[in-house]
Protein backbone atom coordinates (compact mmCIF):
# COMPACT_ATOMS: atom_id res chain seq x y z
CA UNK A 1 0.00 0.00 0.00
CA UNK A 2 1.53 3.49 -1.14
CA UNK A 3 0.27 7.27 0.22
CA UNK A 4 -1.01 9.52 -2.60
CA UNK A 5 2.47 11.28 -2.58
CA UNK A 6 4.16 8.17 -3.34
CA UNK A 7 2.04 7.11 -5.96
CA UNK A 8 1.98 10.76 -7.61
CA UNK A 9 5.87 10.57 -7.58
CA UNK A 10 5.77 7.26 -9.32
CA UNK A 11 2.94 8.06 -11.77
CA UNK A 12 5.06 11.75 -12.68
CA UNK A 13 8.28 9.43 -13.16
CA UNK A 14 6.13 7.05 -15.83
CA UNK A 15 3.83 10.17 -17.21
CA UNK A 16 7.45 12.88 -17.69
CA UNK A 17 7.64 12.17 -21.33
CA UNK A 18 7.17 13.39 -24.43
CA UNK A 19 3.63 11.78 -25.48
CA UNK A 20 3.44 13.84 -29.35
CA UNK A 21 5.73 13.43 -32.41
CA UNK A 22 8.02 15.75 -32.67
CA UNK A 23 6.32 17.03 -35.92
CA UNK A 24 4.41 19.55 -36.53
CA UNK A 25 5.44 21.69 -33.73
CA UNK A 26 2.59 23.92 -33.73
CA UNK A 27 0.13 21.07 -33.03
CA UNK A 28 1.90 19.00 -30.70
CA UNK A 29 4.06 21.35 -28.47
CA UNK A 30 0.93 23.55 -26.95
CA UNK A 31 0.01 20.51 -25.35
CA UNK A 32 3.68 19.27 -24.17
CA UNK A 33 3.71 23.28 -22.85
CA UNK A 34 0.24 22.35 -21.18
CA UNK A 35 1.46 19.11 -19.50
CA UNK A 36 4.46 20.39 -18.33
CA UNK A 37 2.59 22.72 -15.97
CA UNK A 38 2.07 19.72 -14.18
CA UNK A 39 -1.00 19.40 -11.81
CA UNK A 40 -2.25 17.14 -8.70
CA UNK A 41 -2.68 14.41 -10.94
CA UNK A 42 -5.77 13.66 -8.64
CA UNK A 43 -7.35 11.24 -11.35
CA UNK A 44 -4.71 9.24 -12.29
CA UNK A 45 -3.33 8.60 -8.72
CA UNK A 46 -6.96 7.89 -7.89
CA UNK A 47 -7.69 4.90 -10.15
CA UNK A 48 -3.84 3.84 -9.05
CA UNK A 49 -5.13 4.12 -5.55
CA UNK A 50 -8.57 2.11 -6.31
CA UNK A 51 -6.83 -0.58 -7.49
CA UNK A 52 -4.32 -1.19 -4.52
CA UNK A 53 -7.17 -1.34 -2.18
CA UNK A 54 -7.92 -4.45 -2.91
CA UNK A 55 -4.60 -5.75 -5.03
CA UNK A 56 -1.26 -4.98 -5.84
CA UNK A 57 -0.73 -2.74 -8.77
CA UNK A 58 -1.40 -4.36 -12.18
CA UNK A 59 0.81 -3.36 -14.92
CA UNK A 60 -2.31 -2.40 -16.94
CA UNK A 61 -3.15 0.46 -14.39
CA UNK A 62 -0.11 2.94 -15.71
CA UNK A 63 -2.11 3.11 -19.03
CA UNK A 64 -5.29 3.45 -17.72
CA UNK A 65 -3.74 6.12 -15.19
CA UNK A 66 -2.28 8.08 -18.30
CA UNK A 67 -5.45 7.78 -20.61
CA UNK A 68 -7.23 9.33 -17.54
CA UNK A 69 -4.45 12.43 -16.93
CA UNK A 70 -4.11 12.88 -20.73
CA UNK A 71 -8.04 13.73 -21.35
CA UNK A 72 -8.62 15.74 -18.14
CA UNK A 73 -5.97 17.57 -19.74
CA UNK A 74 -8.20 17.48 -23.08
CA UNK A 75 -10.73 18.94 -20.63
CA UNK A 76 -8.79 21.91 -19.15
CA UNK A 77 -7.61 23.32 -22.39
CA UNK A 78 -11.29 23.44 -24.11
CA UNK A 79 -13.13 24.24 -20.74
CA UNK A 80 -10.82 27.35 -20.79
CA UNK A 81 -11.38 27.89 -24.01
CA UNK A 82 -14.99 28.39 -23.47
CA UNK A 83 -14.37 30.60 -20.31
CA UNK A 84 -11.97 32.47 -21.66
CA UNK A 85 -10.15 32.04 -18.78
CA UNK A 86 -6.04 33.82 -19.32
CA UNK A 87 -4.37 31.48 -16.53
CA UNK A 88 -4.60 27.76 -16.04
CA UNK A 89 -2.39 26.70 -12.49
CA UNK A 90 -0.69 30.36 -13.04
CA UNK A 91 0.56 30.50 -16.31
CA UNK A 92 -0.76 31.31 -19.32
CA UNK A 93 -3.47 29.06 -21.49
CA UNK A 94 -2.95 27.14 -24.41
CA UNK A 95 -5.57 29.52 -26.73
CA UNK A 96 -3.58 32.70 -25.15
CA UNK A 97 -0.49 31.65 -26.04
CA UNK A 98 -0.73 29.69 -29.09
CA UNK A 99 -4.52 30.98 -30.69
CA UNK A 100 -7.71 29.54 -30.11
CA UNK A 101 -7.55 26.91 -33.44
CA UNK A 102 -4.62 25.54 -32.24
CA UNK A 103 -5.72 25.07 -28.71
CA UNK A 104 -8.91 23.27 -30.30
CA UNK A 105 -6.89 21.09 -32.44
CA UNK A 106 -4.06 19.96 -29.64
CA UNK A 107 -6.98 19.55 -27.22
CA UNK A 108 -8.58 16.95 -29.56
CA UNK A 109 -5.36 15.40 -30.43
CA UNK A 110 -4.84 14.93 -26.58
CA UNK A 111 -7.99 13.11 -26.35
CA UNK A 112 -6.62 10.63 -29.26
CA UNK A 113 -3.17 10.42 -27.01
CA UNK A 114 -5.56 9.27 -24.40
CA UNK A 115 -7.23 6.62 -26.29
CA UNK A 116 -4.48 5.02 -27.42
CA UNK A 117 -3.21 4.23 -23.71
CA UNK A 118 -6.66 2.45 -23.02
CA UNK A 119 -5.91 0.36 -26.41
CA UNK A 120 -2.65 -1.32 -24.12
CA UNK A 121 -4.84 -2.81 -21.92
CA UNK A 122 -5.48 -6.49 -22.08
CA UNK A 123 -8.30 -7.73 -23.38
CA UNK A 124 -9.76 -9.10 -20.04
CA UNK A 125 -10.00 -5.67 -18.94
CA UNK A 126 -10.32 -3.41 -22.09
CA UNK A 127 -14.62 -3.88 -22.46
CA UNK A 128 -15.28 -3.09 -18.72
CA UNK A 129 -12.86 0.37 -19.00
CA UNK A 130 -13.51 1.20 -22.02
CA UNK A 131 -17.34 1.02 -21.38
CA UNK A 132 -16.67 3.20 -17.98
CA UNK A 133 -14.16 5.11 -19.62
CA UNK A 134 -16.45 6.23 -22.62
CA UNK A 135 -19.78 6.99 -20.74
CA UNK A 136 -17.83 9.13 -18.33
CA UNK A 137 -15.81 11.36 -21.13
CA UNK A 138 -20.19 11.91 -22.66
CA UNK A 139 -21.09 12.33 -18.93
CA UNK A 140 -18.23 15.10 -18.88
CA UNK A 141 -19.41 16.49 -22.28
CA UNK A 142 -23.06 16.68 -20.56
CA UNK A 143 -22.08 18.48 -17.54
CA UNK A 144 -19.58 20.94 -19.32
CA UNK A 145 -22.74 22.32 -21.92
CA UNK A 146 -25.02 22.52 -18.42
CA UNK A 147 -22.96 24.54 -17.16
CA UNK A 148 -22.65 26.83 -19.95
CA UNK A 149 -26.51 26.71 -20.59
CA UNK A 150 -27.00 27.81 -16.93
CA UNK A 151 -25.38 31.20 -17.73
CA UNK A 152 -28.11 31.88 -19.82
CA UNK A 153 -30.55 31.10 -17.44
CA UNK A 154 -31.75 32.97 -14.46
CA UNK A 155 -33.25 30.38 -11.80
CA UNK A 156 -31.36 26.90 -11.72
CA UNK A 157 -32.40 24.64 -8.72
CA UNK A 158 -29.69 23.38 -6.08
CA UNK A 159 -30.78 20.19 -7.60
CA UNK A 160 -29.90 21.35 -11.40
CA UNK A 161 -26.46 22.67 -10.10
CA UNK A 162 -25.83 19.34 -8.60
CA UNK A 163 -26.06 17.15 -11.13
CA UNK A 164 -24.31 19.51 -13.69
CA UNK A 165 -21.20 18.90 -11.29
CA UNK A 166 -22.00 15.15 -10.90
CA UNK A 167 -21.49 15.07 -14.49
CA UNK A 168 -19.19 17.78 -14.82
CA UNK A 169 -16.64 16.91 -11.63
CA UNK A 170 -17.66 13.64 -9.87
CA UNK A 171 -18.02 11.31 -12.32
CA UNK A 172 -14.50 11.21 -12.94
CA UNK A 173 -13.06 10.94 -10.35
CA UNK A 174 -15.10 8.76 -9.51
CA UNK A 175 -14.56 6.51 -12.88
CA UNK A 176 -11.16 6.61 -12.04
CA UNK A 177 -11.44 4.95 -8.40
CA UNK A 178 -13.96 2.55 -10.30
CA UNK A 179 -10.63 1.57 -12.77
CA UNK A 180 -8.48 0.98 -10.90
CA UNK A 181 -11.00 -1.26 -8.58
CA UNK A 182 -11.52 -3.48 -11.82
CA UNK A 183 -8.01 -3.67 -12.23
CA UNK A 184 -7.75 -4.63 -9.00
CA UNK A 185 -10.57 -7.78 -8.71
CA UNK A 186 -12.83 -6.25 -6.54
CA UNK A 187 -16.36 -7.51 -6.47
CA UNK A 188 -19.36 -5.52 -8.61
CA UNK A 189 -20.61 -4.09 -4.90
CA UNK A 190 -17.51 -3.11 -4.41
CA UNK A 191 -16.63 -1.21 -7.12
CA UNK A 192 -20.33 0.38 -7.10
CA UNK A 193 -19.41 1.49 -3.37
CA UNK A 194 -16.11 2.93 -4.58
CA UNK A 195 -17.68 4.91 -7.25
CA UNK A 196 -20.49 6.49 -5.07
CA UNK A 197 -17.56 7.38 -2.54
CA UNK A 198 -16.15 9.28 -5.13
CA UNK A 199 -19.37 10.79 -6.96
CA UNK A 200 -19.88 12.36 -3.41
CA UNK A 201 -16.25 13.48 -3.05
CA UNK A 202 -16.45 14.91 -6.44
CA UNK A 203 -19.27 17.06 -4.98
CA UNK A 204 -17.64 17.96 -2.04
CA UNK A 205 -14.52 19.37 -4.06
CA UNK A 206 -16.27 21.32 -6.26
CA UNK A 207 -18.01 23.04 -3.38
CA UNK A 208 -14.68 23.60 -1.92
CA UNK A 209 -13.41 24.67 -5.43
CA UNK A 210 -16.59 27.44 -5.91
CA UNK A 211 -15.85 28.70 -2.30
CA UNK A 212 -11.47 28.92 -2.63
CA UNK A 213 -12.48 31.11 -6.70
CA UNK A 214 -14.58 33.94 -4.48
CA UNK A 215 -12.31 33.22 -1.09
CA UNK A 216 -9.16 31.62 -1.93
CA UNK A 217 -5.93 33.08 -2.42
CA UNK A 218 -5.10 33.98 -6.35
CA UNK A 219 -1.27 33.22 -5.57
CA UNK A 220 -1.96 29.76 -4.00
CA UNK A 221 -5.46 29.46 -6.14
CA UNK A 222 -3.49 30.07 -9.61
CA UNK A 223 -6.80 31.65 -11.09
CA UNK A 224 -8.42 34.82 -10.60
CA UNK A 225 -9.94 35.92 -7.48
CA UNK A 226 -13.64 35.84 -9.03
CA UNK A 227 -13.12 33.96 -12.09
CA UNK A 228 -16.85 32.32 -11.92
CA UNK A 229 -18.23 35.92 -10.72
CA UNK A 230 -16.36 37.56 -14.22
CA UNK A 231 -17.73 34.30 -16.32
CA UNK A 232 -21.58 34.85 -14.62
CA UNK A 233 -21.37 31.58 -13.67
CA UNK A 234 -23.72 29.51 -11.83
CA UNK A 235 -22.09 28.07 -8.45
CA UNK A 236 -23.02 27.03 -5.17
CA UNK A 237 -22.75 30.37 -3.79
CA UNK A 238 -24.79 31.90 -6.12
CA UNK A 239 -27.93 30.00 -5.99
CA UNK A 240 -27.85 30.18 -2.23
CA UNK A 241 -27.40 33.92 -2.11
CA UNK A 242 -30.27 34.00 -4.67
CA UNK A 243 -32.25 32.53 -2.04
CA UNK A 244 -31.43 34.41 1.38
CA UNK A 245 -30.73 37.93 -0.31
CA UNK A 246 -33.10 40.40 0.27
CA UNK A 247 -34.38 42.23 -3.37
CA UNK A 248 -31.72 45.23 -3.71
CA UNK A 249 -28.87 42.65 -3.22
CA UNK A 250 -30.90 39.63 -5.62
CA UNK A 251 -31.59 42.21 -8.54
CA UNK A 252 -27.36 42.91 -8.49
CA UNK A 253 -26.63 39.04 -8.45
CA UNK A 254 -29.24 38.34 -11.14
CA UNK A 255 -28.01 41.22 -13.47
CA UNK A 256 -24.32 40.40 -12.88
CA UNK A 257 -22.31 41.04 -15.93
CA UNK A 258 -19.47 42.44 -14.19
CA UNK A 259 -16.43 43.71 -15.76
CA UNK A 260 -13.55 44.83 -13.01
CA UNK A 261 -12.72 44.18 -9.92
CA UNK A 262 -14.98 46.23 -8.12
CA UNK A 263 -17.94 45.22 -9.27
CA UNK A 264 -16.72 41.40 -8.24
CA UNK A 265 -15.72 42.52 -4.50
CA UNK A 266 -19.92 43.91 -4.66
CA UNK A 267 -20.73 40.17 -5.11
CA UNK A 268 -18.52 38.87 -2.97
CA UNK A 269 -19.95 41.12 -0.39
CA UNK A 270 -23.02 40.31 -0.62
CA UNK A 271 -21.92 36.29 -0.65
CA UNK A 272 -20.22 37.41 3.01
CA UNK A 273 -23.62 39.22 4.26
CA UNK A 274 -25.82 36.20 3.07
CA UNK A 275 -23.55 33.91 4.87
CA UNK A 276 -23.26 31.87 2.31
CA UNK A 277 -19.33 31.36 2.51
CA UNK A 278 -19.87 29.60 6.12
CA UNK A 279 -23.31 27.35 4.28
CA UNK A 280 -20.81 26.08 1.67
CA UNK A 281 -18.32 24.57 4.34
CA UNK A 282 -21.06 23.08 5.83
CA UNK A 283 -22.27 21.67 2.86
CA UNK A 284 -18.93 20.09 2.19
CA UNK A 285 -18.80 18.77 5.19
CA UNK A 286 -22.18 16.55 4.66
CA UNK A 287 -21.24 15.20 1.16
CA UNK A 288 -17.59 14.76 3.15
CA UNK A 289 -19.53 12.49 5.66
CA UNK A 290 -21.81 10.62 2.74
CA UNK A 291 -18.61 10.29 1.11
CA UNK A 292 -16.86 8.14 3.69
CA UNK A 293 -20.54 6.58 4.63
CA UNK A 294 -19.76 4.89 1.28
CA UNK A 295 -16.03 3.54 1.55
CA UNK A 296 -16.75 2.29 5.20
CA UNK A 297 -18.90 -0.40 3.41
CA UNK A 298 -16.34 -1.49 1.44
CA UNK A 299 -15.29 -4.91 2.17
CA UNK A 300 -11.90 -4.83 2.77
CA UNK A 301 -9.41 -4.54 5.66
CA UNK A 302 -9.74 -1.23 7.20
CA UNK A 303 -5.67 -0.67 6.93
CA UNK A 304 -6.19 -0.45 3.20
CA UNK A 305 -8.68 2.34 2.92
CA UNK A 306 -6.17 4.50 5.32
CA UNK A 307 -4.55 6.51 2.03
CA UNK A 308 -7.51 7.34 0.71
CA UNK A 309 -9.26 8.65 3.56
CA UNK A 310 -6.14 10.60 3.76
CA UNK A 311 -6.08 12.13 0.88
CA UNK A 312 -10.03 12.73 0.84
CA UNK A 313 -8.87 14.76 3.90
CA UNK A 314 -6.16 16.56 2.28
CA UNK A 315 -7.97 17.34 -1.00
CA UNK A 316 -11.54 18.64 1.17
CA UNK A 317 -8.84 20.82 4.01
CA UNK A 318 -7.08 22.50 1.73
CA UNK A 319 -6.20 25.81 2.20
CA UNK A 320 -4.89 26.64 -1.25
Amino acid sequence: MHSFELLVNQFEEKFSKRHFPDQPTTLYDPNEYFLRLGGKRIRPVLCLMGNELFDNLHKDVWHVAAALELFHNFTLIHDDIMDKAPLRRGTQTVHEKFGINTALLSGDVMMIAAYENLNKVQSAFLHSILKLFNETAKKVCEGQQLDMDFEKIENISFEQYVNMIELKTSVMLAASLKMGAILGGASERNQNLLYEFGKKLGIAFQIQDDYLDAFGDPQKVGKQVGGDIFANKKTFLLIKALEIADENQKAILVNNQQTDIAGVNEILSIFKKCKVDEWALQLKNKYMQEAFAHLQEIAVLEVRKKHLVELANNLLDRKF
